[in-house]
């Protein structure tokens, strides 16, 4: 699973690239390729989260660490929140194409998205706190959930991208 992970990361930051090396070969005829370049930065960010994430749930699977069930149920809510906001954000750029308008409406929902994401991690946050693990566990635990709540903000800040690139398309 993680070096599946590893792998799309890889693909996205190939995409990233491509989009920044055929920016350059166009960008004199591109006006706003800055906000391009800042979009699909952040946008690719939000891999590098996601490998984040995998990278230390592995870390616990096989060290075969204890996690309290209500607290992978959280984990699972919140994994879930925060996929959902990057769905939101995927819309969001599917929507670049017609409009500010549709753009503009579909950037707000990324934002609520993430507006949910932040409620559930504070939640989480002081779920785990509280929960007397070892202290490995509570580490790679907290850790995880700020990935994921990263991962969120990245797609926000990323939807706000989206709504400058509206205007200049």
């Amino acid at each position: 699973m993680f070096m599946e992970i590893q792998k799309y990361e890889e693909e996205v930051d190939s995409a990233r690239r491509t989009v920044s090396q055929e920016l350059a070969e166009i960008g004199a005829i591109l006006i706003s390729r800055e906000d391009f370049l800042r979009f699909t930065s952040l946008s690719s960010e939000i891999a590098d989260f996601c490998e984040g994430v995998a990278f230390w749930l592995l870390q616990i699977i096989e060290r075969n660490w204890k996690v309290p069930s209500d607290i992978k149920k959280d984990l699972v809510k919140l994994s879930a929140a925060t996929l959902e906001t990057v769905l939101r954000l995927r819309e969001t750029t599917i929507t670049l194409n017609y409009g500010s308008a549709k753009t503009l409406e579909k950037a707000r929902d990324v934002e609520m998205a993430e507006h949910a994401v932040d409620e559930m991690y504070r939640e989480v946050e002081l779920k785990i706190i509280n929960a007397n693990l070892a202290i490995p566990v509570l580490v790679l635990l907290r850790d995880i959930i700020k990935l994921l709540e990263d991962a969120a903000d990245k797609a926000e800040d990323a939807a706000d991208a989206a709504r400058i690139l509206s205007f200049a398309i």
